[in-house]
């Protein structure tokens, strides 16, 4: 079979080390870096080999990839995403999908009525520890869960990486947010309605950096209370980029603490592994888990394109996530709880 060729617009931050994951991939490659900033895109195409553009619709023209990968700030998404629709080429986005939900509707809608298949690089529920969480739930292990906490809360500087960050109006909530929310649909499907609290603690930055969303999910028969901050205070607990994880069901618990340590217990005892993610040499120690889960994430998003199914993180399903977020906002706003758009 032959390999298929890819694109990679953006070439920031993220980029390299999502380049770096692909590359764990059998059956791909890359074939072409895009960026505005030629010498951005430049840099990380010769560093991989490749051809270097600074205009999407030449790079989409000459190279006729079978799929995008778009690793832009949010705001670059649309435009890009669209052009990949008008040209019949199937796209892969980084979350979120937009930055209002109004457009974030907009994209899948084209996407879909082009007949082109979009996927969304949502790598959190594909970190080790939290897909074991996942297997033990499906399992049935705890019986039925009632209640859940998800939380991320660290102290580590996120803005020394992306200081971009400082300057948005809305900030952990679709930044943070849309990883936790979806890890909470993956884990209990669909929120029935949620309540949110938000604030800023940080005096340098313009959006909202500590949040607390809890969720009605199931049908209303599990609570999930997620709570997420870039606060920058100081933790006794520091793990960053971990996500810890407590859920109760009405024959166990399973928890997730620090060090990847998964806990289950039952009438039976406690028993506890730790779940190590795998190790790359290129991933940033700061960042293990998460670059890992990269790697299990485009392994899916890779098996949507070679069938034509959909995959996990299809667009369609992530926009329940975004609408999830934007209900998040509008609680914290009005102060009311809110029931999302199905």
């Amino acid at each position: 079979m032959a390999d298929l060729r890819f694109a990679v617009v953006g070439a920031g931050f993220w980029a390299r080390y999502q380049l770096a994951a692909w590359g764990e991939a059998a059956g791909v490659r890359c074939v072409a870096v895009c960026d505005r900033d030629p010498g951005r895109a430049e840099a990380l195409a010769a560093a991989c080999g490749v051809k270097a553009y600074d205009d999407v619709p030449t790079m989409l023209r000459d190279e006729r990839p079978d799929f995008i990968d778009v690793i832009t700030d949010p705001r670059g998404h649309g435009p890009v995403v669209r052009l990949a629709a008008e040209a019949g080429i199937p796209a892969i986005c980084q979350k979120p999908i937009a930055p209002t939900l109004a457009e974030c509707e907009e994209l899948v809608a084209s996407c879909r009525a082009a007949g082109v298949p979009f996927a969304i690089h949502e790598n959190w529920r594909w970190q080790a520890p939290l897909r074991r969480v996942k297997e033990l739930l499906a399992e049935g292990v705890i019986g039925r869960p009632f209640r859940a906490r998800i939380d991320f809360l660290s102290g580590f500087d996120v803005f020394a990486n992306q200081p971009g960050l400082r300057m948005d109006e809305r900030l952990i909530l679709a930044d943070l947010g849309c990883h936790l929310l979806d890890l909470a649909r993956s884990y209990f499907g669909e929120a029935e309605s949620l309540y949110c609290r938000t604030t800023r603690v940080r005096p340098d930055i313009r959006g909202e950096d500590a949040a607390t969303v809890v969720l009605a999910m199931d049908s209303g028969r599990v609570t999930v209370a997620v709570t997420m901050a870039y606060a920058g205070t100081p933790l006794e607990r520091e793990c960053f980029p971990e996500t810890l994880v407590f859920i109760e069901g009405d024959r166990g618990s399973i928890e997730v603490g620090p060090g990847y340590d998964v806990r289950v217990t039952t009438a039976a005892g406690t028993h506890s592994s730790r779940v190590l993610p795998p190790t790359f040499p290129w991933a940033d120690p700061d960042y293990a888990v998460v670059h890992s889960s990269m790697v299990a994430c485009q392994a899916d998003l890779l098996r949507a394109l070679r069938t034509g199914s959909p995959a996990e993180t299809d667009a369609a399903d992530n926009l329940r996530t975004m609408r999830l977020v934007e209900a998040a906002y509008e609680s914290a706003t009005g102060g009311l709880t809110v029931r999302p758009v199905a």
